[in-house]
C-alpha cells in the first residue's frame, strides 16, 4: 500500500513547467504527452526551493552519485536495474554544489529494480547504477534537507 501512497503523491507534485521555478509555492501542471516527452529525453520536470521531480531515464550505468543535501525518492516505471547503496564512493569528486560523483562504490548493500518498485535514498548516501537494463524510466523526487556528513567524507 505505501508504494500506492508515493505514487500519488509524486502524481500530486508532477503539476510542472519544463524549467527551473522560482515560486515553489505555485501549483504547477504537466499534461501527459509533456510528461512522455520528457521521459524519451530523461530531464528534469520541475526544480524548486523545496523538492525537485526529474523524469528520469538510463540506457547505460551512471558514476556513484552523493547529494549532501537532496533526499531521492524514486519510483521505478520500467526496465530494471542494480542499485548500490551505502559503502564508500571510490574517486569522489565535486561536480557542483552540494552534488559529488565518483567511479564506483566499495561495499554497501545492492538490490535489484523494477517496474513498481519504490526506493528512498537519504541524502548524503552515496548510490550508483551499477548495471542497467533499459531503458530504466524512473521518477525521482528530490526533496531538500539539512546537509549531512557523506561516506566518502565530505560534507
Amino acid at each position: 500500500m505505501r508504494p500506492m501512497i508515493l505514487l500519488l503523491a509524486l502524481v500530486l507534485l508532477l503539476g510542472a513547467a519544463l524549467h527551473p521555478q522560482a515560486n515553489d509555492g505555485t501549483v504547477i501542471y504537466i499534461p501527459a504527452d509533456q510528461v512522455k516527452a520528457n521521459f524519451a529525453k530523461g530531464v528534469p520536470m520541475v526544480e524548486v526551493g523545496d523538492y525537485k521531480i526529474h523524469a528520469s531515464r538510463r540506457e547505460t550505468p551512471g558514476m556513484a552519485e552523493i547529494h549532501t543535501r537532496d533526499t531521492d525518492i524514486a519510483y521505478v516505471l520500467q526496465g530494471s536495474a542494480t542499485l548500490v547503496t551505502g559503502g564508500t564512493a571510490v574517486a569522489v569528486k565535486s561536480i557542483g554544489p552540494e552534488e559529488l560523483r565518483g567511479s564506483a562504490i566499495q561495499g554497501g548493500e545492492t538490490r535489484e529494480l523494477s517496474p513498481g518498485d519504490v526506493v528512498v535514498i537519504p541524502n548524503g548516501t552515496p548510490h550508483w547504477f551499477k548495471e542497467v537494463r533499459g531503458p530504466f524510466l524512473y521518477y525521482v523526487v528530490k526533496v531538500r534537507q539539512a546537509e549531512r556528513r557523506t561516506a566518502a567524507g565530505a560534507t
